[in-house]
């Protein structure tokens, strides 16, 4: 049998991902399906001399499909060559369900019953033999965290064999009932802290103390994480290593040329200040590296922990009846998780919204309302200088944003929100390796699109004011920024890099001098005038032309008249 095509399907949080990473060595590439915006990951391995490609297939429960995602699974069956279903080796019974849909498929099949090194933990015990001889396909117990079964799959991948069966959904129930009952045995076992930890997560009055000292102690985590990185390396190496270079270079180029405005940037008081100089090699290097990267180090770090351990669905579920409020169901706490630490995967994942009305619901209140981490960290450190009232003040108006604004959707826009049906994996501790990764993954990412992105809008901030635009556009412009805002109309520079990055325009209105009032309606106005372009093409891939227009009308509505409603109160 030749491989050119190997699937990984399996039901969501079975570990698909983690066994994906350790087939395919993590060399991964995202793309879309043709004809739709779900995305699913690609690589290659390594299986006696060929190298077939490696798809890790959107989570589905069945092959009757309920949302774009299962019907992105059920298209991609007819395309490999062989199929390996990863099986939860603790949740057998439900697991066999899609195992036995996929059998009656026709196409080659081996099951990797994954997180095997947890049954034990779980007094379960498989008797793997009997449950390969009942299923008529090969079984191998693999764990993709610890790498156990691993090099065993990829030895019995050509064993996976083809069956001609065809059940009704009664006859795989009964049959699913009947296998389980001669495989498997389950025995006492004490509770473990992970164990009541569960338990706390649901009841009723516990469950709100875990969720608050979660996202409470998320908040100042990253926050003094992130500070304590800047102070302790990344101020001294920027002021102690980097300035005394970027000062002989300044006096090299000498103040008044065109490419020390450019690589150097303006001299504050005939010093280079890293955060307003707006030059490429000063402002462009130091508000990514020194400004934003630990506090998004810090957030990718700890959502990475949470991920992992399996409180996200949880929280999810908890926050079903408020969301509700807002026209979403719980789920949607998890784009807007992500999207606290990038908009870009944010936008992402309103797939996994079912309901067109959701997701439009939920892209426009998280386009308004939800900050990306690299935002936020520049809000921290810009606004914070002022004293935490004012910081809480930017983010309670926010929230304050968001509950309104969604109660109105809600109410006009037609439809209802769908309950939540959501698998609630078991919690399990952290792997290092597996937490590095992603980190690495993610930092990778933010890296390779962030300073590009950086250096093209000082570029472009820095062309316009060598040929006197910005100018012209704070003189079309002043009515509504001075008149309606009370701001300065030299925050125009400011709102054209917001498009490009948020961060940098947030950490622009530093040389403005603005009094508190100011600088935090200013703050707040960049966090809801508009996503960047980054974002702002994804919700549009996503979204559609008209929605995305609705989306952007209903955003200038906002920043109008909250910027209006700030000046009047401060």
């Amino acid at each position: 049998m030749t491989l050119k095509k190997i699937l990984l399907m399996g039901n969501p949080n079975v570990g698909k991902s983690a066994l994906f990473s350790r087939l395919t060595g993590a060399k991964v590439m995202i793309s879309n399906y043709p004809g739709c915006t779900v995305e699913f990951s690609q690589g290659e391995m390594k299986v006696d001399g060929e190298r077939p490609v490696v798809i890790d297939v959107p989570g589905t429960y069945s092959l009757a499909p309920t949302c774009k995602a299962e019907e992105v699974a059920v298209k991609m069956l007819g395309e490999g060559d062989v199929v390996i279903n990863v099986v939860d080796a603790t949740n057998l019974e439900r697991n066999l369900c899609l195992t036995l849909q996929l059998l009656d498929s026709g196409k080659p099949v081996i099951v990797a019953l994954n997180m095997w090194d947890d049954t034990k933990h779980r007094g379960i015990y498989i008797d793997t033999k009997k449950l390969e001889e009942l299923l008529g396909v090969p079984v191998v117990p693999t764990s993709g965290l610890s790498g156990t079964g691993v090099k065993e799959l990829i030895q019995r991948i050509h064993e996976a064999k083809a069956q001609q069966t065809r059940h009704t959904q009664d006859e795989i129930w009964e049959k699913i009932g009947k296998i389980t009952a001669n495989v498997q045995k389950l025995t006492h076992r004490h509770h473990t802290l992970l164990d009541r930890l569960e338990d706390w997560s649901v009841y009723p009055f516990s469950r709100w103390i875990i969720a608050a000292a979660v996202v409470i102690g998320s908040f100042w985590f990253i926050r003094f994480a992130g500070e304590g990185m800047i102070s302790l390396v990344f101020d001294p190496l920027f002021e102690g290593v980097w300035l005394p270079l970027m000062e002989k270079l300044s006096i090299f180029l000498g103040a008044n040329s065109v490419l020390h405005q450019i690589l150097i940037g303006t001299l504050e008081n005939g010093s280079i200040d890293f955060g307003n100089s707006l030059g490429l090699l000063t402002t462009g290097l130091y508000v990514p590296i020194a400004m934003v990267f630990p506090y998004v180090f810090s957030f990718y770090f700890l959502l990475g922990l949470l991920e992992d351990l399996g409180y996200l669905p949880r929280l999810a579920v908890l926050a079903d009846n408020f969301m509700h409020r807002l026209g979403l169901h719980g789920y949607a706490v998890i784009p807007f998780m992500l999207g606290l630490g990038c908009n870009v995967p944010g936008a992402l994942a309103l797939r996994i919204l079912e309901e067109r009305r959701e997701k439009f619901i939920a892209a426009t209140l998280m386009a308004v309302s939800v900050p990306c981490m690299a935002q936020t960290a520049v809000i921290i450190g810009l606004v914070g200088q002022r004293g935490m009232t004012y910081l809480l003040l930017v983010f309670l108006i926010l929230f304050t944003i968001m509950m309104i604004e969604g109660v109105i959707l809600n109410a006009a826009v037609k439809g209802e929100s769908p309950e939540i049906l959501l698998e609630i994996p078991p919690y399990r501790m952290p792997r290092f390796g597996t937490t590095v990764k992603k980190l690495w993954m993610r930092m990778s990412a933010f890296f390779t699109e962030a300073l590009p992105i950086v250096f093209l809008g000082i570029f472009i901030v820095n062309l316009l004011h060598s040929l006197k635009v910005l100018d012209v556009l704070g003189l079309i412009f002043r009515p509504v920024i001075t008149g309606l805002w009370g701001l300065p109309a030299e925050m125009v520079p400011a709102l054209l890099v917001g498009l490009l990055r948020k961060d940098v325009a947030v950490g622009m209105l530093g040389g403005l001098g603005l009094d508190n009032g100011q600088l935090v309606t200013g703050a707040v106005i960049l966090a809801i005038y508009f996503p960047c372009l980054a974002t702002f093409f994804v919700l549009y891939r996503e979204m559609g032309k008209a929605d995305m227009l609705k989306i952007t009308l209903i955003m200038i509505a906002t920043v109008t008249a909250v910027g209006t409603l700030l000046n009047m109160l401060f």
